[in-house]
């Protein structure tokens, strides 16, 4: 009965307790290298990507607009758009492309046609900023000033901001958005040499945009493309001190994201995790290694539920069927390591997004997102783009 134990449960004290390293490495922020101002002649395009925008896009374009002046020339893509989101960033002043192929949607294919866009006269650095999405202009510069310098890709900090009215449950959210954006992805930078591009606030050196496989519907493009820029020894970096942000949805529509998001997630971990994992296994590369296990560490409220069943069914059997406690206690200790970190990361910056209060309320958040998982294991994720609900904007 303990070698099943053992069988059952330590693949999750593994998981979990590499979530708490990852928890625990990214507490500090990065020392990150300054870099000078890029060179004048070194030119750089923000790509906007819009489908359906015209509810905030004039507010976002504008304030984009205003940052990037100088640094920065806009390419709004009105990708497969119904509304006047074209015409509204006519009005503002920015260039604009129009796609339309409704059997061909998703952000990726309208990367791709801003990339043959910009075949024509290529910049030096293409920068990928979503429509949603708030920036300022010193992050702009440190992303095209490190691009250009390093010639590396890089991510700037992604995070989103509850309003005062948000509900519990949307601020756990952004607390837990903020530990998969900041937390880990400092981890990641220091175990993994490398970080995941979050879809926003990219920025890619001209030669990596042209040759990237934009040309997709998938969920998690932007995951996929980081791994591929970093087995083709390329791997992006953290550029923590530009800063990319957009306002938290309602709770339907976070819990909506949420569902494509880490559904998206689980189904690359599936199908990618164990073959990186492997591949850096035979190469011997400590940091790949590392960088295969990250991406099979699911999000934070779905590795707790499936702790705290573990603990649940390791405990069961213990009292009813015998074994040892040990490995039951191995993984309760690594939960505890981890609800440790969480705490850590919440004192590291995590409270600007969640009060201790509301903190607090974490089971009730796990309570929450159940369905979705219950969802996942019935219908299994979703694979499709979906683009987010902004009619209660």
């Amino acid at each position: 009965m303990t070698l099943l134990l053992v069988l059952l449960l330590a693949p999750l004290s593994l998981l979990t307790l590499c979530f708490a390293v990852e928890l625990f490495t990214g507490l500090r922020a990065l020392r990150e290298p300054v870099h000078g101002p890029s060179s004048k002649d070194e030119r750089a395009v923000s790509v906007v990507p819009a489908h359906n925008e015209e509810a905030i896009l004039a507010e976002r374009l504008s304030a984009l607009r205003e940052a990037a002046e100088g640094q920065a020339r806009i390419l709004v893509v009105a990708d497969n758009c119904s509304d006047s989101t074209a015409e509204i960033a006519r009005h503002i002043g920015v260039d604009v492309v129009e796609r339309t192929n409704p059997e061909l949607r998703g952000k990726g294919f309208a990367l791709d046609f801003a990339r043959r866009e910009l075949e024509r006269d290529p910049p030096d650095v293409v920068l990928i900023i979503d429509a949603d999405c708030k920036t300022d202009r010193q992050s702009i510069a440190l992303l095209v000033s490190t691009c250009a310098t390093t010639g590396e890709p890089c991510q700037a900090t992604n995070i989103q901001i509850p309003s005062a009215s948000s509900s519990p449950a949307v601020k756990l959210s952004t607390f837990a958005f903020f530990v998969k954006n900041v937390i880990r992805q400092r981890a990641l930078q220091r175990l993994a040499g490398r970080v995941h591009l979050l879809g926003t606030g990219i920025a890619l050196p001209w030669t990596d945009f042209a040759a990237a496989q934009l040309a997709t519907a998938d969920i998690v493009e932007d995951l996929k493309l980081g791994q591929e820029l970093a087995e083709a020894g390329r791997p992006p970096r953290f550029v923590e001190r530009a800063m990319v942000w957009s306002n938290a949805e309602t709770e339907r529509n976070t819990l909506s994201q949420r569902r494509r998001w880490e559904g998206g997630f689980l189904r690359n971990a599936f199908s990618s995790g164990p073959a990186m994992l492997d591949r850096s296994m035979k190469r011997g590369e400590m940091r790949s290694m590392w960088a295969a296990v990250n991406i099979m560490i699911p999000p934070f409220a779905l590795l707790l539920l499936i702790d705290f069943a573990g603990l649940a069914l390791g405990t069961v059997t213990v009292l009813f069927g015998g074994g040892s406690w040990w490995p039951v206690a191995l993984l309760a200790t690594t939960v505890l390591l981890s609800g440790a970190g969480l705490i850590g990361a919440w004192a590291a910056g995590g409270y600007r997004f969640v009060s201790l209060g509301d903190l607090a309320r974490a089971p009730l958040y796990l309570a929450w997102k159940l369905p979705v998982y219950l969802g996942f294991a019935r219908h299994g994720a979703p694979k499709d783009w979906k683009r987010t609900d902004r009619s209660a904007v």
